[in-house]
């Protein structure tokens, strides 16, 4: 006997549960989502943000994907999506959890500061929760090694936790934070490489232009290569 649902609409999901299994949460997604499942949300918002910002694009890489659960939102809105982190398990992780229908153009392991620049050309670039764990004395060294695979016309997004956020920030998550910033220092950081830096201010899922000292996360939106 055929498994219907009382409503007809919902019947769909138990189709794709047929024809696609249900999918599982990457490894970090996993222990937010057991830890602290809000937090999934805050994530998600600024996948979205950046899908929204680098709409159309035609080739786009994430910087430090991690397990790229979110990495989908972007995925959806560009051509191609290629995911990169330092970390081997969660390389391999995302490619345990290929769904047909979203395959990433490529995954691959890379650290910026012990392999150098990352091969390739792409029109969008994006890292998000990542500059603050690299030391102040590597910054220019990552970032460089980012910038060198940007097109001269592609645009860089850049998210990380404020430094004035710190001091309300759990222990957990603010392990590793080595070079969180403010929204002043951030900015002249990405003046460095770019003649146009934007930037937004974002508080759980919402994002604004609000006053920078009383953001939880600050969001460099970068153009024009200098």
């Amino acid at each position: 006997m055929q498994e219907i649902t009382k409503e007809s609409q919902y019947t769909l999901s138990l189709t794709y549960r047929d024809e696609h299994g249900q999918e599982k949460l990457g490894l970090m997604t996993n222990q937010a989502w057991y830890d602290d499942p809000k937090r999934l949300t805050f994530t998600l918002a600024r996948y979205k943000f950046v899908a929204k910002m680098l709409t159309g694009c035609q080739n786009v890489l994430e910087v430090g994907c991690g397990d790229g659960f979110a990495s989908r939102i972007v995925q959806q809105e560009v051509e191609n999506l290629t995911l990169t982190d330092f970390d081997p398990i969660f390389i391999e992780d995302i490619r345990s959890r290929v769904v047909k229908g979203w395959e990433f153009k490529e995954t691959f392991c890379h650290d910026l500061l012990q392999d150098g620049p990352i091969p390739g050309k792409y029109d969008g670039i994006y890292s998000l929760d990542v500059l603050e764990h690299i030391e102040s004395k590597d910054e220019m060294t990552f970032l460089s090694n980012i910038i060198k695979a940007l097109s001269p016309q592609g645009t860089l997004v850049i998210g990380m936790p404020s430094l004035e956020s710190q001091p309300f920030a759990s222990k957990l998550s603010k392990e590793g934070h080595v070079n969180c910033k403010t929204m002043p220092d951030l900015k002249k950081t990405m003046q460095h490489f770019f003649h146009n830096v934007f930037m937004f201010s974002m508080n759980d899922e919402v994002v604004h232009t609000g006053y920078h000292k009383m953001a939880h996360y600050l969001i460099a939106l970068c153009c024009n290569l200098k």
